[in-house]
């Protein structure tokens, strides 16, 4: 058993194998081998409706976008890195900072609408409240009388 350090293996960057994760997922790349504890998110129940908080760390506002379409809410993250280690002082030496965008999609139902959604971004979290998808009413059975 190797020791670890906030669930990680102290051994992850000396023993990792090269090709481990060849061809993994692009969106990887934006936070490394941390890209799993992207874009977390808490889901939280009212009498009327949800409240849903996502984490987007070192994103600004107008890097987020949200689309409604056939009942999904899909929020898009997209950011580059600044070019800080053009100064003429010094090279960099080590990064983990990349750019790239990620994704998530989370189905709110059909009946929710653009305006019943109110977003709000601050300190790195995207909060979503939006009601609860109304029933749609299903008619009364009748009997259709038989003649004869």
């Amino acid at each position: 058993m190797l020791p670890s350090i906030f669930g990680e293996s102290l051994f992850d960057d000396w023993m990792e194998f090269p090709f481990r994760d060849f061809g993994a997922d692009v969106d990887r790349k934006l936070y490394g081998k941390h890209a799993a504890r992207v874009m977390k998110t808490d889901l939280k129940e009212h009498d009327d409706g949800y409240e849903l908080k996502v984490d987007l760390p070192g994103f600004k506002k107008d890097q987020i976008e949200l689309q409604l379409q056939n009942g999904y809410l899909t929020i898009s993250a997209a950011k580059g890195l600044e070019e800080e280690g053009k100064d003429k002082k010094g090279k960099i030496v080590h990064q983990e900072r990349y750019t790239g965008s990620m994704t998530r999609s989370f189905y709110i139902g059909e009946n929710v609408s653009e305006e019943d959604i109110k977003a709000k971004f601050e300190d790195g979290v995207l909060t979503l409240d939006f009601p609860k998808e109304k029933p749609v009413a299903i008619p009364e059975r009748k009997t259709i009388q038989i003649q004869g």
